[in-house]
């Protein structure tokens, strides 16, 4: 990653590779499509900052992603006790498959779980974000959050198990029901 020649290249390349998943896992966050935007930018100023003292030997995704979290707890912190997930979040997301009944049905689902999830711990939300939402695996969760395979596990078990108690009902569902 240290070929300075292409550096532009693999800047545009790197965005173009992450951007997605990184907004992804942002609005998922912060529920808000503008305040996704503004720290999707954010990360990859950071990334782009420090992209320098980017360990070869280290998976880029996993960095890019423990960048991104970093921004999204620092926008917590400044937000914390505001509604971090507003209604019209899951309203932006539209399917082409389902009847109007059922996009309503699927609506309320999401809108119950978005407000379960906003109402986890900061890390057990990134936490369901990471590994439910955005399928990082336990190791590179770990990676991101910058702690033992083994607390990620602990702390995403017991984030479906809150998450199941507050909906009665069973974490896969939670889990296809945020997507």
């Amino acid at each position: 990653m240290k070929d300075f020649d292409n550096l532009e290249s693999n800047i545009i390349a790197i965005y173009n590779n992450h951007y997605a998943n990184v907004y992804r896992f942002l609005i998922c966050f912060s529920g808000n499509q503008n305040d996704a935007e503004d720290l999707t930018q954010e990360v990859f100023i950071r990334v782009l900052k420090n992209l320098s003292n980017f360990n070869d030997g280290n998976n880029l995704k996993t960095w890019i992603f423990s960048i991104a979290k970093h921004v999204a707890v620092d926008h917590y912190r400044k937000k914390r006790f505001t509604s971090i997930f507003k209604d019209s979040f899951f309203n932006q997301l539209k399917s082409i498959e389902l009847n109007p009944e059922e996009l309503m049905e699927q609506s309320e689902m999401k809108k119950v779980v978005h407000e379960a999830i906003s109402k986890l711990k900061p890390n057990h939300r990134i936490i369901v974000i990471l590994r439910g939402i955005n399928e990082f695996s336990i190791k590179e969760t770990s990676e991101i959050l910058k702690c033992s395979e083994s607390k990620v596990k602990v702390d995403y078990h017991r984030a479906l198990k809150e998450l199941r108690r507050k909906l009665n009902i069973f974490e896969g569902e939670v889990i296809r029901n945020v997507k």
